[in-house]
Formats: structure tokens, C-alpha cells, sequence
């Protein structure tokens, strides 16, 4: 397998000091780190039309004060639980019903595109309205709309402010109040909130608060808790079997920690010794991974699609594209090292709509290489690879 060879090689690297200019100070950056996750409020920025115009110039200084508290002391990137945590279910305070609920995302999170992945798998469109942010992420995390940009071109610390349209296709502004930030929802939910701005969020828009913003507890209530509702072609997927549930459970705990966290890891990390304890790890659980898929097995767990497949999918597909660029995991490429995962990977995104359709590359490019000026400070976007995922 790829890493064995890398591992040891690994353990040559002695750490070092990463010699930076006198004027690059990553961690007093106006930008927040993780790619879908944005940093600790300060006071509430309330909902109404100029509401974000109008932020006073001290909250806006307050709002990003925190950035630093993404690294820990020895320079690895810690990710914070989200806060809200309820469930829909028949009888509850939040019961499965068409049109109640919205759906915030952002195409270019691979936690939203989970549960985009899934509303659409399960046939819930016309039940969860859909609302999507503009990719670029700044001081006070995601918008609908692009950011100011200065005469020069630089971004400015915005304090409310938005920029004009950029012609980036696929933004849903918010139906329900005309939010220009995220973080509206979350002080409307609660005015005293003190946690991570994230998506995705599901939005009651009956009670007008959050239900939850954690992922996987979304895509299990979209794989069941509408069923009743549902035509029996849908409600007939199950993406969580009574059968696999174990298997399932056991393979979300590694793949989470080295896979869909672990490219992070990788890729925020501060230190060289941070680093090389995540890369190695992500590098191992792909070579698992891949053995995994031998033989020609066309899903991950299992004889049928499961929530395995769309959790691991979201990574993947953008590992190529992204990843192993921006966030240093290059020790390998699907598309060159991994070839049951490519199959693999190419079987869903070409013969599964419900993948295909919610992926968008421009808004997950655009984000990850605009967004993070402390790894990428120049924010040009590279224009490979071509093709971002290779046909069948």
C-alpha cells in the first residue's frame, strides 16, 4: 500500500521551523479556518434589512477575535461539537411535515453535502425548502452575498458590508428573512448564542428557530423520520439498515477522525509535527479503505448504498480538486493511487443523480482557495485537475 512506504519515509522528516516573512501572521487573520465552521460570536447581530449594514465597527472587531482558537497549543486543529441538538419525529416539538423546514447549506461544505445528498436521495424536496450560501467564507462567516473588495483588490474586514454580484451561479438567498449572514439564524434562534456559525442548519420555520446544525444527526432524520409522509420509492431507502447499523457506526468513528476530519487536520495544522500526525493517518485509512473496495465491491459497507457512502463521498470528492493542494495531503491522488476508490467514487458521481447534482466544483474551489488566505494568500484558484473527476 502507498503509505507504508511514505510512513517510514515520514519518520526521516525531522521537525522544523517554518520560516515565515515578518509580515505573514496566519493566526491574526481576519478569515476563519475550518471550511465550514466559522468563529465564536460576539454580540448578537439581529435580523432585519440593515440589520448587517449597520453592525457597529466594535462588534465587527469583536466578532473575529477568536480565530485563534481554532489551533490548540501544539498546533493541531481542534473541532468543536455543534450545539444544536434536536430531532423531527411524529409526536415531537419539531414533526415531520411538507414545508415546515429549511435547509441551510453551502455547496462547498462537505458536511452540507451530506444532507443535500440525502434530502435529494430520499425525495424530500418538496418538504425541506433549500436556501444556499455564496461560497466565499470571510471574518463573519458564510453569506449569501460576495465580499467587499477593496480598490486594490485585497478583502477588506467586512463589519457588515457586502460586495456586488460576482456572477458565481447557484446562491438561494434565504427565503424566509433576507439574511445576509449565517450567524443571523443563529442569534434569531438564540440572542445569547456564544458558539461556531456552521451549516448545514435545519431551520423549523414554524417555530422560527434551529432544530440542528449537526450533520449526521440530519441525513438519519431525512433517512427516516419523513417515511410516513413519503411515496414508497423513498421511504423505501434506507440508508441506516437494522443489518449494518454496527458496521456502520464502527466504520463512521475512524473514517471521521483520519478521512473527513483528517484532511483538516492535515491541512490547518501550524506545526510540522501536527502535520505528519495527520497525513500519515488519513494516508492509512485510504490504504484501508482501499482494500476495502477489492474485488470490485461497489459500496462501502455492505451490498447497498448506506449513510457510509454519502459520508465518505463528500471527502473524496473533493480530494483531488482540493485537498491535496491547499491542505498538503499530497501524498497520493485518488485518481492515480487509489484505483478502487476512483471506481468507486466515479460509480456514484455518475450513476447516482442525488451525488452528481449536489456537487458543485466552482463554489468548492472557489471556497477553499478564497477563504483561507493563511494557507493561500494570494487566493488564485488553480485551474486543475481536469477533468475535477474522470469519467466512467
Amino acid at each position: 500500500m502507498l503509505v507504508r512506504s511514505l510512513t517510514k519515509q515520514s519518520r526521516l522528516l525531522q521537525p522544523f521551523s517554518v520560516r515565515l516573512s515578518s509580515t505573514y501572521t496566519p493566526l491574526l487573520l481576519s478569515n476563519p479556518l475550518p471550511t465550514c465552521h466559522s468563529v465564536i460570536p460576539s454580540s448578537p447581530l439581529l435580523i432585519n434589512s440593515n440589520s448587517t449594514r449597520n453592525m457597529s465597527s466594535s462588534q465587527g472587531a469583536q466578532a473575529q477575535k477568536d480565530i485563534t482558537s481554532w489551533a490548540s497549543k501544539d498546533g493541531s486543529f481542534k473541532r468543536l461539537p455543534s450545539v444544536f441538538r434536536n430531532h423531527i419525529e411524529v409526536g415531537g416539538q419539531h414533526p415531520p411535515e411538507k414545508g415546515r423546514y429549511t435547509l441551510y447549506v453551502s455547496y462547498a461544505c462537505p458536511w452540507a453535502h451530506r444532507a443535500l445528498i440525502v434530502r435529494q436521495l430520499k425525495g424530500l424536496e418538496s418538504f425541506i425548502d433549500l436556501s444556499i450560501v455564496h461560497p466565499f467564507m470571510g471574518a463573519l462567516g458564510w453569506s449569501w452575498y460576495p465580499p467587499i473588495r477593496g480598490e486594490d483588490g485585497s478583502y477588506p474586514a467586512t463589519k457588515g458590508e457586502t460586495g456586488p454580484d460576482d456572477g458565481i451561479e447557484g446562491v438561494i438567498p434565504d427565503p424566509l428573512y433576507n439574511a445576509k449572514f449565517v450567524r443571523e439564524l443563529y442569534f434569531k434562534a438564540n440572542p445569547q448564542y456564544e458558539g461556531r456559525f456552521t451549516v448545514p442548519v435545519l431551520w423549523d420555520n414554524k417555530l422560527e428557530t434551529i432544530v440542528n446544525n449537526e450533520s449526521s444527526e440530519i441525513i438519519r432524520m431525512f433517512n427516516s423520520e419523513f417515511n410516513s409522509e413519503l411515496d414508497s420509492k423513498f421511504a423505501s431507502i434506507d440508508l441506516y439498515p437494522d443489518s449494518l447499523k454496527s458496521e456502520i457506526d464502527a466504520q463512521n468513528e475512524w473514517v471521521y477522525d483520519t478521512v473527513n476530519n483528517g484532511v483538516y487536520k492535515s491541512g490547518f495544522a501550524t506545526t510540522q509535527k501536527a502535520y505528519e500526525a495527520a497525513v500519515v493517518p488519513l494516508f492509512e485509512s485510504l490504504d484501508k479503505l482501499e482494500k476495502i473496495l477489492d474485488n470490485g465491491k461497489e459500496f462501502i459497507v455492505g451490498s447497498q448504498l448506506t449513510e457510509g457512502d454519502v459520508r465518505l463521498f463528500t471527502t473524496i470528492i473533493r480530494f483531488d480538486p482540493v485537498y491535496v493542494g491547499h491542505f498538503k495531503t499530497n501524498l497520493g491522488t485518488i485518481r492515480h493511487n487509489y484505483p478502487n476508490l476512483n471506481r468507486w467514487l466515479r460509480n456514484l458521481y455518475w450513476n447516482y443523480p442525488s451525488f452528481k447534482e449536489t456537487t458543485n466544483f466552482e463554489h468548492i474551489k472557489a471556497h477553499y482557495y478564497m477563504s483561507h488566505p493563511q494557507i493561500n494568500p494570494t487566493r488564485i484558484v488553480p485551474v486543475g485537475p481536469l477533468p475535477a473527476i474522470e469519467p466512467l
